[in-house]
């Protein structure tokens, strides 16, 4: 399969340096086209068609029945398979090579195609994405047949958008495009969720501040109507505070230039090591299981659970569905339809699923995306450099990075996890889950940090040599 994955359609990358301007704009632009193909809907799809990622569309980076409503799942989904794959030993690509990146790439892209064509599927299939009656009628003569397709066509369509949008700000812009969507997209759901004056489930605003004013206008019951809103401030502070804090934690480790004299560096381990980036993968795990018992469901087949348009009631996707805000848990406050010991036990199965996937997703994200000792080894080695008073050996100096790495990777997974779940127990503003939050804050902090760093390397041309930048 080499020809066809090293054919596969892709992105040019620059031929020489892209100056940090020219960056901003293509990374501007990138940004400005998701916001407005997030707002062209769906053409022939019904009003009455369900949300399949409703818990999940602001991680998802998605909108809701417009043309990017699989948004980044069948990126994530295909980079789940291929990092159990690599991570298992199963598949031998060398990435660390020319050839190798190339192979890899291509076949991601041939699984991200597949997974398109999967995730979009069950939504027609499955009878969450229904077609307009009306469509039909008026331009395929009453064919809801050739609307369903029409619709799969244009889902498919929005997903290798996506891909492509995310290759350019790869290649050409700052950062990812991943990362850049997800903060787009729980960016303007915290906006809405501090300013939005439209009621929803009582006479109040639903937005932060609206509410606030509203409340203490009406002279109504502070706690009533506005206690979990200040619970999800509150969270919503402290997960800010937290995240920045955690991203400024790291182990130094000491570099000294082989050649030239008093040239020194240090090489940084963060707490949070593989970043936050593998709770998308844990996330997006957890809601793929979730559409796969939706579908069953919507076709008769309950063995797994039954669910009320999104929310699953019973069975076993009761218990892997994960706690979205207070009101999925504190029984004492609202009737949830379940015992005490089953919201508790789904709570624990949740609590372990995000801190046992947080740690071997994160050990997994670091051998794929070469961060690992051996890789970071390697790096070291070519850059010159080497740990004082070891010898200058790539074999050495993985044993020694061996002592760090996957121990602080492990913890920063865990700890990462344990916070998600927490962020999700109390809940946070604009109903963005804790981990899109938690997700947004840190994408953001190291967005800061490359930019600050390519900043650098305009002012200081050589540098990008140094760092392997040109």
């Amino acid at each position: 399969m080499e020809p066809i994955l090293a054919a596969m359609p892709a992105v040019k990358s620059p031929d020489g340096h892209v100056h940090f301007k020219n960056k901003l704009m293509w990374t501007l632009g990138i940004l400005i086209l998701y916001f407005a193909l997030t707002n062209i809907p769906v053409f022939g799809l019904a009003s009455s068609s369900q949300d399949v990622f409703m818990y999940w569309r602001a991680l998802l980076a998605g909108a809701s029945g417009s043309i990017m409503h699989l948004g980044i799942g069948p990126i994530v989904t295909a980079s789940i398979v291929l990092q159990l794959l690599k991570g298992a030993d199963i598949l031998h690509i060398d990435t660390s090579e020319a050839r190798g990146q190339v192979i890899y790439m291509g076949l991601q892209k041939i699984l991200i195609i597949v997974m398109i064509v999967i995730e979009a599927a069950p939504n027609l299939i499955g009878g969450f994405m229904k077609p307009d009656p009306a469509i039909a009628a008026q331009f395929f003569g009453g064919n809801l047949f050739l609307v369903s397709l029409l619709i799969f066509i244009q889902i498919c369509i929005g997903g290798l958008l996506v891909v492509f949008m995310d290759e350019v700000v790869t290649k050409w812009g700052i950062g990812s495009g991943v990362g850049l969507f997800i903060i787009a997209g729980i960016s303007q759901a915290l906006v809405n969720g501090f300013v939005n004056w439209l009621p929803v489930s009582d006479a109040y605003p639903v937005g932060f501040f609206p509410r606030l004013f509203s409340v203490l206008l009406d002279g109504a019951n502070f706690i009533q109507y506005f206690g979990k809103d200040l619970l999800a401030f509150a969270t919503t502070i402290i997960i800010f505070l937290v995240i920045v804090y955690v991203e400024s934690t790291r182990i130094e480790i000491p570099l000294a230039h082989a050649q030239v004299r008093g040239a020194r560096a240090r090489f940084p381990v963060k707490l949070i090591y593989a970043s936050v980036l593998p709770m998308i993968l844990v996330r997006v795990l957890q809601a793929n299981i979730q559409m796969i018992g939706m579908f069953l469901s919507n076709v008769g087949i309950t063995i797994l659970g039954t669910f009320k348009d999104q929310t699953p009631q019973n069975g076993l996707m009761y218990f892997l569905a994960p706690i979205n805000g207070p009101t999925d848990w504190m029984w004492w406050t609202t009737d949830l339809g379940h015992a005490p010991w089953e919201v508790l036990l789904r709570m624990g199965i949740d609590i372990t699923f995000m801190v046992v996937g947080g740690a071997i997703f994160a050990l997994f994200w670091i051998k794929t995306a070469g961060l690992d000792s051996k890789d970071v080894a390697r790096q070291i080695q070519l850059s010159g450099m080497s740990i004082p008073g070891y010898r200058r050996n790539p074999q050495v100096l993985e044993k020694y990075l061996d002592r760090y790495i996957p121990r602080v990777t492990i913890i920063g997974g865990v700890f990462i996890g344990i916070l998600s779940v927490v962020a999700n127990l109390f809940g946070v503003i604009g109903s963005v889950s804790g981990t899109g939050l938690l997700l947004t804050v840190s994408i953001t902090y190291r967005l800061y940090e490359e930019i600050a760093s390519q900043q650098i390397m305009e002012m200081y041309p050589f540098m990008r040599t140094f760092f392997g930048k040109e």
